[in-house]
């Protein structure tokens, strides 16, 4: 296996989700302008549970497929592999039903959760109904989903990252036009373009598994192939084949549903702790600032871990599989240099420019002394949803991944014992405080996991970690400079426009200033093994 695996692997799934992410994002500026914070603040209650069922739903088999489909195709045996395939999409069929009359008829229930207060701007009957349209997404996604494992055991990225920018495309084009002809064509309620607009994600489950199926039809005559040539087959009953695959599904489901997790917790306390230390009026406009807006922004970094994660697993459980300890190692070490090199520039890089970002994209320049701040607080905890992804997924290939579940537990369990305090002793921002220290817990034990299973040296991580902190400083130092000169020609900060320049400026400008010591270094080369070719071209 070449050394490169990992990385094309990893490029073509992070580009594809960087593309949906960047598109998640962009939607979210016509659409908080036509529904306004606390109608974002609405969509969000919806799709956080949704979120969590939805992990449960597709992301622990599909997953557990790709590790089995991986483990096996190691070894030469395809057809056990197609027969766990076979099995898991029959499961898959099964779940999403049961999780969509499950959300569907708990929706009043949920709601009553999340909505506590008069004093609030959405109401009990909103919340029901928005959460009872995404359900039916609910239906389709699982089975949808267990095609993308099934390929990315076969370390064949290129469907996945089709289908998923499909499915954003088609989700989007669906949310704005349905959005935009009931709010201004038809003089519809806020309400009704939330509902259809999350709706909108059981539009973009049916494009993407037309997509799959696509590729399914192609790919067919070469796996009919491998099966044909194969010559020892695993001889492992039914039960024993399902009793292996949720073994390793439980796992993926519980440390999937990470982000959900901690942002489920504010969910149910956040409005709730607010209107008991008096911001009760601000409360769902800075729910939504923080939990939809602001997180779109954080996100679009983690995407790189999340591309990694899910084309690091199969590679490690493979090199695991065969004992090749020296190219294991190698290859952790190489997927978290790429999360350290581009996942700590770009969060404290949103950092330095969160007002700047957020009342470019999101306007509110009325109340972008609270939202900016918040983004600025949040961004560098984009950093830890990365680690937390990557290092999880690092231990559930090298099979621990029950302690990838513990380490989790523990830093969720900090989350759910201290969030109410932390907002009481800091407003919104310590609900961002708890979930930083949430999961520095699970990243550290993580960490501390792959060392003792696998005599992982942190040492070459530890001295580029420097490294890069050395470069970030300088860029923040260029970017403070560059905030401070453009300050005194005119007051950029009173205007959109004016935003816009400074953002554009400060990352155009603090960018190139840590790419070119990054490659001067040769820190980008000693990461990916080679030097990175339209960098030489630029900096030539």
């Amino acid at each position: 296996m070449s050394k490169s695996t990992i990385v094309r692997g990893a490029f073509l799934l992070t580009g594809a989700s960087f593309l949906s992410k960047f598109l998640g994002m962009i939607y979210v500026i016509p659409f908080n302008a036509m529904v306004g914070p606390e109608g974002v603040a609405l969509y969000s209650y919806a799709y956080l549970p949704y979120s969590i069922l939805i992990t449960i739903a597709t992301v622990g088999i599909p997953l557990a497929v790709s590790k089995f489909i991986s483990k096996y195709n190691s070894l030469g045996d395809y057809y056990t592999g197609m027969r766990m395939f076979k099995t898991g999409m029959s499961l898959m069929a099964i779940t999403g039903i049961i999780t969509f009359l499950g959300l569907f008829f708990s929706a009043e229930l949920i709601a009553n959760l999340i909505i506590s207060d008069d004093e609030l701007h959405n109401t009990v009957e909103d919340v029901t109904m928005v959460i009872r349209m995404v359900s039916f997404a609910l239906i389709i996604t699982p089975s949808m989903s267990i095609m993308r494992g099934f390929f990315q055991g076969n370390q064949s990225m290129g469907p996945t990252a089709v289908s998923q920018v499909i499915e954003q495309i088609a989700r989007i084009v669906f949310l704005l036009v349905a959005a935009f002809l009931i709010i201004y064509i038809f003089n519809g309620t806020t309400t009704t373009a939330v509902g259809y607009a999350t709706f909108a994600a059981f539009i973009g489950a049916i494009f993407s598994y037309g997509v799959l199926l696509i590729y399914w039809k192609k790919r067919k005559p070469f796996i009919d192939k491998k099966l044909a040539e194969q010559k020892s087959v695993h001889d492992i009953p039914k039960k024993e084949l399902m009793r292996e695959l949720l073994r390793y599904a439980g796992p993926f489901v519980i440390v999937s549903l990470a982000i959900p997790l901690f942002q489920i917790v504010d969910t149910v306390t956040f409005n709730r702790t607010m209107v008991a230390i008096g911001q009760g009026e601000i409360s769902e406009a800075l729910f939504g600032s923080i939990y939809s807006l602001s997180h779109k922004l954080v996100i679009i970094p983690v995407t790189i871990a999340t591309g990694l994660s899910l084309a690091v697993m199969p590679v490690v459980t493979s090199s695991f599989t065969q004992g090749e300890k020296p190219l294991l190692n190698n290859q952790i070490n190489q997927a978290l240099q790429i999360i350290l090199v581009f996942v700590i520039p770009a969060s404290f890089g949103l950092t330095m420019l969160s007002s700047e970002a957020y009342g470019t994209l999101f306007g509110g320049l009325e109340t972008l002394s609270l939202t900016g701040p918040l983004l600025g607080w949040y961004a560098p905890v984009g950093i830890l949803f990365a680690l937390l992804t990557v290092t999880a997924s690092i231990l559930q290939g090298i099979n621990q991944q029950n302690h990838a579940v513990f380490n989790l537990c523990a830093g969720f369990l900090f989350k759910v014992l201290f969030n109410i305090q932390f907002i009481h002793m800091f407003g919104a921002k310590g609900s961002i405080f708890a979930t930083a220290i949430g999961l520095t817990i699970a990243v550290v034990l993580n960490l501390i996991r792959i060392r003792s299973t696998v005599g992982f040296q942190f040492k070459p991580i530890f001295k580029r970690t420097i490294l890069t902190g050395i470069f970030v400083v300088i860029m923040w130092i260029v970017i403070l400079l560059v905030k401070l000169i453009m300050g005194a020609i005119f007051p950029y900060e009173e205007t959109r426009l004016g935003l816009m320049l400074m953002l554009f400026l400060g990352v155009s400008i603090g960018g190139y200033v840590y790419l070119w010591f990054a490659y001067k270094s040769t820190l980008l080369e000693r990461v990916f093994g080679e030097r990175v070719r339209i960098l030489s071209k630029i900096f030539r």
